[in-house]
């Protein structure tokens, strides 16, 4: 285990280094110019000539890079060119919308999705297991800015219940406040990824419904519960594992058009606004830092399913489980 850590670690280390080189390229195909962005309507040759010194931009790119790079190492993501705040405290001040967001709308599709996914299975002869089927097909059709503002039009302009959007200025001073803010956004993105999540638990409880263990269990006088929680729940678990880790990374990228909908102040504006600006410190560091988030998650995704799988983790030492 601990070779296959230092082996991931390595993996994550270099996929993030291919990453912010590919970024750093891209980001120079861009139209535009930057240095536009610290200058008005009609600036002088002489003017965007001093603008491409000031930051940066009239140097090789290899210099560019590695001057980047390098402050990458140090966990610099440098300085925005518009605001002239670092980068990094910056997207730390967005975290604080976005992380929550994320986290707090996968909890409540998990805790949605689990249950109604395995009754969907498990009552397949039902008349409600082909209609939670349905209904969950029917929410990955639907946009996920469409569900927003439709929980907009009926919770905020019509109940007069929840706030249609914006942060309080202090953030996390008013837990209540806050979380009353996040209330519509959250609900908006856990009910569409629980659509999606409901129709992968349903087929890992199928599988495991089916299968030859669950029926010698019950055959030996284990009842459906027991049978199900000592052999069941951890074999419809490794699959449904890694697509939660796809679906949090997966939140935790598209929150932008979430935020874009509730007026948030998270990392989804900010990288919309440096897109906007031609900031590229601001596109850079908000792309690396969501990459780095991806990997990561990816990672303890693979680690907690080889420590819910024997069978994975004798992969690693060569023998059996």
């Amino acid at each position: 285990m601990a070779r296959y850590l230092l082996r991931r670690t390595a993996f994550l280390l270099g996929s993030l280094l291919l990453a912010a080189t590919l970024l750093f390229l891209l980001l120079r195909l861009l139209p535009g110019d930057p240095a536009n962005s610290l200058l008005s309507v009609g600036a002088t040759p002489e003017q965007i000539a001093a603008a491409r010194h000031q930051i940066g931009s009239d140097r090789p790119l290899p210099e560019q890079f590695g001057s980047w790079l390098g402050g990458l190492a140090r966990f610099d993501l440098g300085t925005s060119f518009v605001s002239t705040l670092p980068v990094g405290q910056e997207i730390a001040s967005r975290l604080v919308v976005t992380v929550p967001l994320t986290l707090l709308s996968f909890l409540l599709a998990v805790v949605v999705a689990v249950p109604v996914g395995f009754l969907a299975a498990y009552r397949a002869d039902r008349w409600y297991g082909p209609l939670l089927n349905g209904v969950s097909q029917l929410g990955i059709a639907v946009p996920v800015f469409w569900i927003g503002m439709l929980l907009v039009t009926v919770f905020a302009l019509r109940l007069r219940v929840l706030p249609a959007g914006g942060f309080p200025r202090h953030e996390w001073e008013d837990p209540a406040a806050a979380l009353t803010s996040l209330a519509l956004p959250v609900v908006t993105i856990a009910l569409v990824m629980s659509a999606s999540l409901i129709r992968y638990v349903r087929s890992a409880t199928v599988d495991v419904l089916g299968a030859d263990y669950l029926r010698t269990a019950r055959a030996l006088g284990s009842s459906f519960v027991g049978a199900m929680w000592r052999h069941g729940l951890r074999n419809a678990a490794v699959p449904v594992i890694s697509i939660l880790g796809i679906e949090l990374a997966t939140t935790f990228l598209g929150a932008v058009v979430v935020e874009s909908v509730f007026a948030l102040p998270g990392l989804g504006g900010m990288l919309v606004k440096g897109i906007a600006e031609h900031d590229y410190p601001v596109i850079q560091g908000v792309l690396v830092v969501s990459t780095f988030a991806v990997l990561v998650i990816g990672f303890a995704a693979d680690l907690v399913q080889r420590l819910v799988d024997p069978r994975l983790r004798a992969h690693l030492s060569g023998g059996r489980p």
